[in-house]
């Protein structure tokens, strides 16, 4: 099966501190997976270990410093970017920071409609925004005329899904989408990504901190730490087998997202992480309770077991 977009050898990097005294931090090391059609690939690891930034380098807000992205027969590197914004679509965070509170929510769909001349005329884009708010159990009738207060989180969300719809995306990006949503509702956003992929048969790059939904969610799996690959396979065997130290803390130790947290809340880059991306061999080695001396001198080769990929000393060689 050819996939549906392949990310090769991605490599994104930032600079800390002032001109004449910064470090660079590699945000994104050299990293390569693929997503067939119909299939839903998670990225998941904790705060600031680089999955946003690779679903940004895909949508074109970030530009890679090195690497190839490869989606259907285009390619996009650091010299000739491309734009894939109608083929992919993205559903983010926080629902509330989406729309404009001083806008009516039925603005932003019709905008989405004629700015890819989806319709021409307005009952034809009333008629492809209620196929669409349908398909994530809403109606024309229940959006009309309101603004985002008058909705709830879980609404909000479903209407982002919605109009990330509109383009009939082969391919949907969702960045935490349940991380701000209520908990009674956290479960039905997740299985209406999974009846997009079955009924539509689109792909979903799902990107979380929360491995319950990960493993939900199944297909396949690439955990993340300071912007590297440490484990990647079938959900099933990396979360229920965990081969990598990082993958069985992860799994150990990472709660479910709190609905009550705001963004701020959440970790940026602190001390620590900016020593573990500073850091030689391999990134998790400050706390691996597996560590050895090579581990700090030395960056694991990748290794595989059975159909898992796995990043590190324990298994390279």
């Amino acid at each position: 099966m050819k996939p549906l977009i392949e990310i090769e050898n991605l490599r994104k990097e930032f600079f800390l501190g002032s001109i004449l005294s910064r470090d660079k931090i590699v945000a994104v090391d050299n990293i390569s997976f693929k997503i067939n059609p119909a299939e839903i690939f998670t990225l998941a690891g904790e705060s600031g270990c680089g999955k946003t930034t690779v679903a940004r380098m895909i949508l074109g807000f970030e530009e890679p410093t090195a690497g190839r992205i490869i989606y259907s027969k285009e390619s996009s590197d650091n010299k000739e970017p491309v734009w894939f914004t109608q083929g992919i679509q993205a559903i983010f965070q926080n629902p509330f920071e989406t729309f404009n509170p001083l806008r009516k929510v039925e603005h932003y769909l019709f905008e989405t409609v004629y700015n890819y001349k989806l319709a021409e005329s307005q009952e034809k884009a009333r008629e492809i925004i209620n196929s669409k708010l349908e398909s994530v159990g809403l109606s024309y009738e229940e959006v009309a005329g309101k603004y985002p207060s008058e909705f709830s989180g879980g609404q909000l969300q479903r209407i982002s899904i919605a109009r990330a719809l509109l383009t009939d995306p082969g391919l949907l990006i969702a960045d935490e989408p349940v991380s701000m949503v209520d908990a009674s509702i956290r479960m039905s956003i997740v299985n209406l990504f999974k009846k997009l992929k079955e009924e539509l048969q689109m792909s979903i790059l799902y990107i979380t901190h929360d491995l319950a939904t990960a493993y939900y969610m199944s297909g396949q799996i690439a955990i993340m730490f300071r912007g590297h690959i440490m484990e990647m396979g079938p959900v099933e065997k990396v979360l229920m087998e965990p081969a990598h130290p990082y993958t069985k803390l992860l799994r150990e130790s990472i709660p479910e997202a709190d609905p009550a947290k705001k963004w701020t809340d959440r970790i940026s880059i602190s001390d620590l992480e900016s020593d573990e991306y500073l850091r030689k061999g391999c990134k998790f080695a400050g706390r691996c309770p597996e560590a050895q001396d090579k581990c700090k001198e030395h960056t694991p080769e990748a290794a595989y077991i059975d159909d898992v990929f796995v990043k590190c000393h324990l298994y390279s060689g």
